[in-house]
């Protein structure tokens, strides 16, 4: 299962919320990746060129998992370990704790 927040995130159709909770990962709907598998029936946004440029010129690695960095940044911690995942988890959350991010 593919299992990306941004899928849910874009189910809930709620923009303006920041922290998924364990119970937004239960609704129903073709978009949540943590419910059905494979890929959404279809984008959840238009990408920009750069974006497209990056998929047709993609650089092989053997990451499995990424994680978005603390501080609202746009980037991402990739990793190729189960454990090395869970402990970016972490980091990002307990920085939305501290940032007050709750929902």
């Amino acid at each position: 299962m593919l299992q990306a927040d941004p899928t849910v995130k874009f189910a809930l159709n709620d923009p303006s919320i920041k922290r998924l909770l364990f119970k937004d990962l239960e609704v129903e709907s073709p978009y949540n990746t943590y419910k059905h598998t494979g890929l959404p029936p279809g984008p959840i946004c238009l990408p920009e060129p750069r974006t497209i440029d990056a998929v047709l010129n993609y650089e092989k690695h053997n990451y499995f998992y990424m994680c978005a960095k603390p501080e609202y940044s746009g980037y991402h911690n990739f990793s190729k370990t189960l454990a090395q995942h869970n402990a970016y988890a972490k980091k990002y959350q307990h920085w939305l704790t501290k940032e007050g991010i709750r929902h």
